[in-house]
């Protein structure tokens, strides 16, 4: 693991990273706060998961979580969106499908199956590195992310709740099989066979058995994605049926920006952190 730099902030350290993934077959760069901890001390784990067009700088540098995490004692990593490089295909005119918009599957089409792997990134590659470096606690751990973000911390969550203990999300796309944004990086991903897309979908992995022990949604009403890409109300009504929480927040005038996510995210940090101990 390659530290690409590394500052003091509130009391704690912000560093990025760099290494060579073996899920993704190429080098990947991500971001890990580590809060003020007492020595020898390990802490909850809470892994963030951006949206389309991002990479770690993103919530890193407009994210404002790190006062949060800081006064909490949680670690938090971004990982980025999708393998980069010159040997990953990409489709470098359209920012719904290549890099920057992993959608956090396992592709099995090529020749993006080579590479795009990035639920399997997520869950052996960099967790694997992430505890061999920092002091977390592999038992306390959260996911949450914004958009496609939203959209990967509720699928894994649901199919690992072994694993993540809470989640969140920021405007998540609630039912990406159907959604205008996401079910072509789908179909190019995962091939025309629909039933393949469920183990991504939150309403679907829902209406197929899984189970979570409670969401957070926080969505603002001004998001012009709201209608046609993030649908809350379809999450609303596969949970309501299933019998698992929900606490959705409609956020009167807030739209799909990181001055949204950031206006929430302490709270996000904080709900978080009463689950995980």
């Amino acid at each position: 693991m390659e530290t690409l730099s590394a500052q003091k902030s509130h009391g704690g350290v912000q560093g990025v990273y760099r290494h060579v993934s073996v899920s993704c077959a190429c080098p990947m760069t991500f971001a890990v706060y580590v809060p003020p901890l007492p020595e020898n001390k390990k802490a909850p784990v809470l892994w963030y998961l951006s949206g389309l067009t991002c990479t770690h700088a993103n919530v890193m540098d407009k994210g404002e979580y790190r006062a949060a995490a800081a006064k909490y004692g949680i670690i938090l990593v971004a990982p980025d969106t999708s393998p980069r490089g010159e040997n990953v295909p990409d489709e470098p005119d359209n920012w719904q499908f290549g890099c920057g918009a992993g959608f956090y599957l396992d592709a099995t089409q090529p020749p993006f199956a080579s590479h795009y792997r990035m639920e399997s990134y997520i869950l052996d590659d960099l967790p694997a590195l992430v505890a061999a470096h920092f002091p977390v606690d592999p038992t306390r751990q959260g996911i949450f992310g914004h958009s496609m973000g939203g959209h990967g911390a509720l699928t894994l969550a649901l199919k690992h709740p072994d694993r993540f203990k809470t989640c969140s999300a920021f405007a998540p796309i609630t039912q990406p099989m159907t959604a205008d944004w996401s079910k072509g990086a789908l179909a190019k991903y995962l091939g025309s066979d629909e039933a393949s897309w469920r183990a991504y979908d939150a309403t679907a992995l829902i209406e197929d058995g899984k189970r979570f022990p409670e969401f957070l949604v926080d969505q603002g009403t001004a998001d012009p994605f709201l209608d046609n890409g993030l649908r809350p109300w379809l999450l609303e009504e596969a949970c309501a049926k299933a019998n698992i929480p929900l606490t959705l927040n409609m956020r009167e005038g807030y739209d799909h920006s990181y001055h949204f996510v950031s206006t929430f995210m302490a709270e996000h940090v904080a709900w978080h952190a009463a689950r995980l101990g």
